[in-house]
């Protein structure tokens, strides 16, 4: 079994927060607002909130810097297909880690914690603005994600919360 210590207080938490919960029936899985976020994991963005949105509007998909990975290449189509996505934000923000090099986010792995990340494909991205251009362009050329759903991207102000789309 798992040491389970190391989780004590999120599990504490849980309970309490497990305690006041309501509504989990009435939660269907949809995206009520219709839209799909693919958004970075970094711990800065509140996904939902930024967007004035809660829990049961959106699929939010997150990944190191925000990247459209083939997984969230799939989530996006399956939202589309099944989950009620009809508009999809692709999301990166800024002073983000991976907004870098691959070898650079190598050496600082090394460097922090000992670990050599080897030939692990980063796909990290020095010029953001590229990279959602990149990204937005994939899902529209997605049949089965631009038929259903408008694709549009931005980058988020960590510092003032703002968002400002990325032009085409």
């Amino acid at each position: 079994m798992t040491d389970l210590e190391p989780f004590a207080d999120l599990l504490a938490a849980n309970r309490e927060f497990a305690a006041g919960f309501t509504g989990g029936e009435q939660f269907d899985g949809l995206a009520h607002s219709g839209l799909g976020l693919l958004t970075c994991m970094d711990s800065r963005i509140e996904p939902l909130g930024m967007v004035g949105l809660r829990i049961g509007d959106a699929k939010i998909i997150r990944s190191p810097g925000g990247r459209l990975s083939d997984d969230a290449m799939l989530g996006m189509i399956l939202g589309v297909a099944l989950l009620g996505v009809t508009r999809i934000m692709v999301i990166q923000h800024t002073r983000c880690a991976m907004a870098q090099d691959d070898a650079a986010i190598r050496r600082a792995a090394m460097d922090k914690s000992g670990v050599d990340l080897g030939a692990l494909r980063i796909g990290a991205f020095p010029d953001q603005m590229a990279a959602v251009r990149h990204d937005v362009i994939r899902l529209r050329q997605e049949p089965l994600v631009s038929n259903g759903a408008s694709v549009a991207g931005f980058v988020y102000d960590v510092d003032s919360g703002l968002l400002t789309p990325v032009e085409d």
